[in-house]
């Protein structure tokens, strides 16, 4: 894998669905090969993950990797969501019901899981002309819970903003993937969930979160949240100023910081615009700008605008 990056559609992020922690992680590597492909997928592509990838992105041992492929086969197939979409004839919304996948191979031999994403959602994690999220991988890696894992997905697609409006609690909950008998106490749902998910956040990802909540007279109806990017580590190998930002293998890693803050600086310039889709917003650009420098051809292409923006190394 290169970049591990994780792309979905703002619907799928903000989707209804109860998936376990394996089962997350596995839905995140094979939107990864989808993309690193670089050929597109369709309803009947068919996306190769390896108990060896999933073991070295998420710590594991190759037994538990090994373990997640083969129960991914009977759990994974029946798992369902639901999101809100638009019904273009009349404009009118809906709500959408899907499975995640169409079909699952297992090869137990070769330790390998090869899954076909359901017709809904194969724009949901390649149509990125619209409002979407993004992320790496290597940020949810040591998260151990799947709430934890939820929040950060539903969190980050406000990573811009640095805050989240009140979500009300029911579905709050239901995006969180609990079922209606789980933690029905506030206080259980505080302890249990909501706190340890933001204390692991907090302490393995690039962001720090608080949350507020919001009462209508003695009961809690609702959350928000704010979120601060962590500073990031400076790169301690030295950049030879004198090189040819020209020579094939030119390309200094940014920090997710640099990233968004040129990114944002690139999108308002004109010589960016043959890279603009046209109907997306600066911030959706900028979006994309932060994922495009992530590679090496892409940053030696947009370096010199970037010096002109201020990027110093």
């Amino acid at each position: 894998m290169k970049n591990g990056l994780v792309v979905k559609d703002n619907a799928l992020i903000n989707a209804s669905y109860n998936l376990e922690l394996t089962e997350q992680r596995l839905i995140m590597l094979a939107i990864i090969n989808a993309r690193e492909s670089g050929q597109g997928i369709t309803a009947d592509s068919k996306l190769e993950i390896h108990a060896s990838d999933y073991a070295k992105l998420f710590n594991v041992s190759i037994d538990a990797s090994y373990k997640a492929l083969r129960e991914a086969v009977n759990n994974l197939f029946n798992r369902q969501f639901s999101y809100t979409a638009e019904y273009k004839r009349t404009g009118k919304t809906g709500i959408v019901r899907s499975r995640w996948v169409s079909r699952i191979f297992y090869v137990d031999d070769l330790a390998l899981l090869e899954i076909t994403f359901a017709p809904d959602v194969v724009p949901l994690v390649t149509r990125l002309e619209e409002h979407f999220t993004s992320y790496q991988a290597k940020q949810v890696a040591h998260l151990t819970s799947k709430y934890a894992t939820r929040l950060y997905e539903l969190l980050i697609a406000w990573r811009e903003v640095g805050k989240v409006p009140q979500i009300e609690i029911g579905e709050f909950r239901n995006r969180l993937g609990l079922l209606d008998n789980e933690y029905t106490a506030m206080h259980n749902f505080k302890k249990r969930v909501l706190e340890p998910s933001i204390q692991q956040i907090n302490e393995h990802t690039d962001i720090n979160v608080t949350y507020e909540q919001h009462k209508k007279g003695r009961l809690i109806s609702g959350f928000s949240f704010r979120l601060k990017q962590k500073q990031q580590p400076k790169i301690e190998k030295p950049v030879d100023p004198k090189r040819d930002p020209n020579t094939p293998d030119f390309f200094i890693p940014m920090t997710d910081a640099q990233r968004h803050l040129f990114a944002h600086k690139l999108s308002e310039m004109h010589e960016m615009s043959e890279y603009s889709l046209g109907t997306e917003s600066y911030e959706d650009f900028a979006k994309r700008i932060a994922d495009m420098l992530l590679e090496p051809e892409k940053f030696r292409t947009f370096y010199p605008l970037l010096v002109q923006a201020g990027f110093n190394y």
